[in-house]
């Protein structure tokens, strides 16, 4: 009991000498730590940010830097966008929904400049808590199978629940995982961190984010790694051979043979599907970009809905004027309905949605078509500043996030999401926005 007291009173202590050194700094980890939780957690996590940093401003603080000015202007053509919208109702709520685009810069613009210590300790903070979710998602998992005995309940949504949302929590167990990974002198902990978060990855089963990690694996063994090159070959070896193993296992090789046999063959027969609702057939990649028409059994594959969803954007670019203002935030679906009921897809049933309720799966065409051109400049401005610092800074994690942000933008309209842009943003403007140690532009 005694042990536990003095635990509690250090863990106290910590907390208060943190908040003292920084006032915003234990907010923006409350921040990113509730990501992965209820809408109101993210929402309360945020509001208290803002207080803490309006309540210890101070006018010396405030300064400009164009990293964070680039959000901000973002989200104020998002507002504009409300202006042309061919759907306002939709686009109201969207607008709400993307606050952290404005609210986050904003915090930073105002508070004073994190240290390089302290934005460490802000990320070391989020990793050890998504090494706990790990923990907490595969307990949950392993209580489902023995009830169940379904062992779909490791993987994919099912192991993070749809809402919540397997490829989203798939980024911040790989972003958390790169943390642990350049750490040059690794406790017994770390490397079970290490393993649980490598696991979840995998059994998360994203294709886009096992593949972009697997090549950055390997690069981080080939170029920063500081271990000498024999041991450096030999760790890159091993590595190689665990997570070539991976895609073999159970529904994670089901995912990837799926895309293999759409790429290579029309028409192929999706025998897991076909089990439950009679003959199903996927749509390959060829077939996504040039039939005229599809069934109510086409099923399209990850790769395929996406050329499909690239092809749709083409057309509306040629036929409707989008190319400088776009549809308006969040107001495409109304178009994309519209495409999905002239090409013939499947449009839902009694337990299925419909594919033509979906949106780009692209988050650089989803800002092309709502926002128009000088949305996609912004998005694309943003992204090559982080990978500009990241590079600059020679810090392996830096580059690790802007890549993977990169790579997840070509199939996920990642900002679309609240949880998905809040865990950007805060990323973003940490890690790009300048040291406490920097020269700053001051007003």
């Amino acid at each position: 009991m005694e042990n536990i007291f003095n635990f509690s009173k250090n863990a106290y202590q910590n907390l208060k000498q943190e908040y003292n050194n920084h006032p915003s700094l234990l907010f923006v980890l409350l921040s990113l730590l509730c990501i992965p939780l209820g809408y109101a957690f993210n929402s309360i996590s945020l509001v208290l940010l803002i207080i803490i940093t309006i309540i210890n401003f101070k006018k010396e603080n405030f300064q400009i830097e164009w990293v964070l000015i680039f959000p901000i202007v973002l989200y104020v053509l998002m507002l504009f966008s409300f202006a042309w919208s061919i759907d306002k109702d939709r686009t109201i709520c969207a607008i709400s929904k993307e606050l952290p685009l404005l609210l986050f810069p904003m915090c930073f613009l105002l508070f004073r400049s994190f240290s390089e210590l302290e934005k460490q300790k802000i990320i070391k903070g989020f990793s050890y808590g998504m090494v706990v979710f790990s923990i907490f998602y595969l307990i949950k998992a392993s209580i489902r199978f023995f009830i169940s005995h379904d062992t779909s309940v490791f993987f994919y949504h099912e192991l993070v629940t749809k809402d919540v949302n397997a490829i989203h929590v798939s980024v911040y167990m790989a972003t958390s995982f790169f943390y642990f990974l350049v750490k040059p002198i690794k406790t017994n902990f770390d490397k079970l961190a290490l393993s649980l978060l490598l696991l979840m990855v995998f059994l998360l089963s994203s294709k886009n984010i096992v593949v972009v990690f697997i090549g950055l694996l390997g690069f981080y063994y080939l170029f920063f790694s500081k271990s000498s090159k024999k041991l450096r070959l030999r760790n890159l070896i091993l590595f190689l051979v665990i997570l070539a193993s991976l895609p073999f296992i159970g529904k994670v090789k089901d995912r990837f043979k799926q895309e293999y046999e759409t790429i290579m063959t029309d028409s192929s027969v999706n025998d897991v599907i076909s089990k439950e609702s009679g003959k199903i057939y996927n749509v390959s990649i060829k077939q996504a970009w040039t039939n005229q028409t599809f069934r109510p059994n086409d099923f399209f594959p990850g790769t395929a809905f996406r050329v499909y969803q690239f092809r749709i954007f083409i057309e509306f670019l040629q036929e409707e004027a989008i190319f400088w203002k776009g549809f308006g935030l969040d107001a495409s679906y109304a178009k994309i309905e519209e495409k999905g009921v002239q090409y013939q897809l499947f449009l839902g049933d009694e337990k299925n949605e419909g594919y033509q309720k979906m949106n780009f799966h692209n988050q650089y065409i989803q800002v092309f078509a709502e926002l128009g051109v000088f949305g996609i400049v912004l998005l694309i401005l943003m992204i090559a500043l982080s990978i500009r610092i990241s590079i600059a800074s020679k810090s392996y994690f830096h580059i690790a996030f802007s890549v993977v942000m990169i790579s997840l933008f070509l199939t996920e309209s990642f900002l679309w999401r609240q949880r998905g842009v809040t865990f950007f943003i805060i990323m973003y403007c940490l890690l790009n926005a300048k040291t406490k140690s920097e020269k700053t532009i001051a007003i």
